[in-house]
């Protein structure tokens, strides 16, 4: 889908919080859910939505680079071009600078915590078109199936609180756009969530259904339960496919490898920039998925290929990939020759292809002990294998092409 000039409807998508109640030394929104950071997952179901949108993310500092990589990466998103902007110190802060960024054409602002990032594209549209029809704020939300105790300093049960009339909500809460900038211009205190902002600031506030998928991750207990509902229909349904490249060496030719520039190395002989490693790789998707071979799906003599580097190739390859049904797990790389050392930038190039794929990426590098034409100094030659697995259920339902 691709999105109109003027949408009118925004969704600001909050990854700017810690991972501390994880256990986890990365921010939260950047800690990986069945391979994929969650601020990826997320944002798979943003770019679901049936609504045009403009999407605003908010991350912690220095993260805006691999924020927009991951957003390129997510099915939906390629065509996306997302604001991203470094959060506050609180939610408040966050949603109150992100406001600034606003489209003249919006109409109604959703908030979403990158935290929930089950919450089915259905439920993003339903709170959209329920604020477009009521001028008024939405929130979606679940009865509480607890009986909750309210209890005094000494944790004494006062009373047992009647829990028809309690409802736990989720995200997106939705609002017209000039009551929430209005409710945040008013603001004198921190709330805890955009509902209760937006009420104090005197705006009516209604709850509509909201989805059990919807829950946040706040704790490794709740990161483990997410995982698991996202690994328990793929493990059956696991694919593998190898793929190799082998390019000669070319000392009028810069090196490209792993996606990355090598300057003062020889480079690689090759239609494109003969970058070895992505070559392989993408051949290993498109293996797994039975999808054919790089030269047959991309040919080796299309004039718009020429030069091209090789992460042009693999974010095509994903995008084959995903729109075939499945993600990829993980990709492990082997390069073979006598240089450059891959040791050197081994970290930076994982990080790099990894960034691009959403999926762990691991390379080693290795001679062949002066044997065949690797050995002898004649060219470079990488063997992928890629694991992919068919999308899950809650994958299939927040896609859309």
């Amino acid at each position: 889908m691709n999105p109109q000039i003027n949408p009118r409807v925004a969704v600001i998508v909050l990854g700017a919080g810690n991972g501390t109640r994880l256990g986890r030394n990365e921010p939260k929104a950047f800690v990986h859910l069945a391979g994929r950071p969650t601020l990826s997952r997320a944002l798979e179901s943003v770019f679901g939505m049936a609504e045009p949108t403009q999407v605003i993310i908010t991350v912690p500092k220095s993260y805006g680079p691999i924020a927009k990589q991951l957003a390129r990466s997510v099915p939906g998103g390629r065509d996306r071009e997302p604001v991203i902007i470094v959060g506050g110190s609180t939610r408040q802060e966050s949603v109150a600078e992100a406001l600034k960024f606003l489209e003249s054409s919006i109409d109604v602002v959703l908030v979403h915590d990158a935290a929930r990032p089950l919450t089915p594209s259905l439920v993003f549209d339903s709170v959209a078109a329920e604020v477009l029809s009521s001028n008024a704020g939405v929130v979606p939300g679940l009865p509480v199936a607890d009986t909750i105790k309210r209890t005094d300093d000494n944790s004494q049960i006062v009373e047992t609180v009647d829990r028809s009339v309690l409802m736990a909500v989720q995200t997106p809460q939705g609002f017209p756009r000039d009551q929430l900038v209005a409710a945040h211009e008013a603001a004198q205190e921190e709330h805890t969530d955009d509902s209760a902002l937006v009420a104090a600031a005197g705006y009516p506030v209604s709850i509509i259904a909201g989805d059990p998928m919807a829950f946040k991750i706040t704790t490794a207990w709740e990161l483990r339960r997410a995982e698991q509902l996202f690994t328990e229909s793929a493990a059956t349904s696991i694919r593998v496919g190898t793929g190799t490249d082998v390019h000669a060496y070319d000392d009028t030719k810069p090196l490209w490898l792993a996606g990355l520039h090598w300057p003062d190395e020889v480079g690689l002989r090759g239609h494109s920039d003969g970058d070895v490693v992505a070559h392989a790789i993408c051949d290993a998707m498109l293996s797994a998925a039975k999808l054919g071979d790089l030269g047959s799906v991309f040919g080796t003599s299309d004039p718009k290929f020429e030069d091209a580097h090789g992460d042009v190739f693999l974010r095509e390859t994903l995008f084959l990939v995903r729109e075939a049904g499945f993600e990829v797990g993980n990709v492990s790389v082997q390069l073979i020759g006598n240089h450059p050392m891959v040791s050197r930038r081994r970290v930076e190039a994982e990080e790099f292809l990894s960034g691009i794929l959403g999926a762990s990426v691991s390379i080693a590098g290795t001679t062949s002990d002066a044997l065949g034409f690797t050995g002898r100094g004649e060219g470079m030659a990488a063997i992928a294998t890629a694991l992919v697995h068919a999308r899950t259920i809650s994958e299939a339902t927040h896609a859309r092409e």
